[in-house]
């Protein structure tokens, strides 16, 4: 069967990866000039099951009303004459209840774990590196309140089968030496053993190359402007260099999706959330951090790749604008550098805004709509890289008529 994959991040190559091991001729079409170069590009890289946690949560509403006024938020609102913005905010505020909120991180979680599996299952057969680390990460409570409330919200994690383990501010720095200078500052931490992280661009980009290898098909500055249509059914999709025909095809486009669903009568749940990211060196410091974690009472997510240390941080509801300046960033950084005060170069950032393709409850969207051979894989988040493999799994086997190997409820259309 000749399969289209529309978008070239982490999602849309893994998805390749899996169509081409089922014996599709698979072409791939991107609108940049190559693989993972939007919001795969330079993201937190934690593929973090222990983190699964809902976005929609009865805190989040008092967080994006202060950011009015403050800009020391992890949520961010910046109103905008915007309708898609003000529908979806209305949409996320419905979620953030105890029990809506319970719900959606307990089937997060669960796709999280299976996407885990099949990852570790991709790069044993693609042999791709990417910088990875395992050996757990580390979520890093700085109020004594703020550990005692994420001790009893981790039992819905644990509940799906996460290993957490609660750990005072000692234990923690045992596990992270890099810690000990701020291990004054710290009320505890929870550590997710399996959890891990790595660089979601490096894997896009060697996963790209496996891909090409066998045969998989790059179609690179070309943009998806539209579909052909016949009955139900998709013939081709438009673009500004012609059509691409195909007997399946799938939306894997993050945040542009939504344009072109509504030319396939879907209205997608997906609105754009801006998150920052600082990539320092770290040759010739001594005592950068060895493994990933989040310091959640400010929600600035870190991980070593290398020699590089990524920082990343806010969820910003501001529309499609990736535009940024370093006043954007000095939060973050005086975060991080609080917990590891010879953690890199901190003379030398390297700054970058992505916009993650959220829907109000966080799990992505998933299978067919309308159309018989026409399947979404978008929506993933914040949590695109540890979804990845196993929502491109999802998608290969409906493609392929087998029914998935987990329950989609709450991820489809339907």
């Amino acid at each position: 069967m000749r399969v289209a994959v529309l978008g070239g991040g982490v999602v849309g190559v893994a998805a390749a990866w899996m169509l081409q091991r089922d014996g599709h001729a698979v072409t791939l079409v991107e609108r940049a000039e190559g693989p993972a170069s939007f919001t795969s590009f330079a993201n937190a890289g934690l593929v973090a099951p222990g983190h699964a946690y809902a976005w929609s949560s009865p805190k989040a509403p008092g967080m994006l009303l202060r950011s009015l006024w403050r800009n020391d938020q992890a949520l961010r609102f910046k109103p905008a004459l915007d309708p898609a913005l003000w529908r979806w905010t209305l949409k996320f505020l419905r979620q953030c209840t105890l029990e809506r909120a319970a719900l959606n991180t307990a089937r997060k979680a669960r796709l999280c774990l299976y996407s885990q599996a099949l990852l570790h299952q991709v790069v044993a057969d693609s042999g791709v590196t990417y910088d990875a680390r395992d050996g757990g990460l580390l979520y890093l409570y700085r109020r004594p309140e703020s550990f005692v409330g994420a001790l009893e919200k981790m039992r819905v994690l644990i509940d799906q089968g996460i290993e957490l383990r609660s750990l005072d501010p000692h234990a923690a720095s045992e596990i992270e030496p890099a810690l000990a200078p701020a291990r004054g500052r710290l009320a505890g931490a929870i550590y997710a053993p399996s959890d891990e992280s790595g660089d979601a661009r490096l894997f896009t980009l060697g996963l790209a190359q496996a891909c090409a290898e066998r045969g998989v098909t790059f179609r690179f500055g070309e943009t998806v402007t539209g579909f052909r249509i016949a009955g139900d059914r998709v013939e081709a999709a438009r673009t500004d260099r012609g059509e691409v025909a195909a007997d399946a095809f799938v939306l894997a486009l993050g945040v542009f999706a939504p344009r072109l669903a509504r030319q396939l009568g879907a209205r997608l749940p997906i609105y754009p959330v801006k998150g920052y990211s600082v990539t320092l060196p770290v040759a010739g410091r001594n005592n950068a951090p060895t493994r990933g974690g989040v310091d959640e009472d400010n929600l600035v997510a870190y991980a070593r790749f290398g020699e590089r240390l990524r920082i990343t941080a806010t969820a910003e509801f501001a529309g499609y604008s990736t535009a940024h300046r370093p006043a954007d960033f000095r939060h973050m950084l005086a975060a991080a550098r609080d917990l590891f005060p010879d953690g890199g170069d901190w003379a030398q950032p390297s700054y970058w805004a992505g916009l993650r393709p959220m829907t109000p409850e966080g799990s992505p969207i998933l299978g067919r709509g309308r159309h018989a051979n026409l399947y979404y894989n978008v929506g993933h988040g914040h949590m695109g890289w540890t979804m990845a493999c196993g929502t491109a799994k999802i998608v290969a086997d409906q493609i392929a008529g087998r029914p998935p190997e987990i329950p989609l409820d709450g991820m489809t259309l339907h």
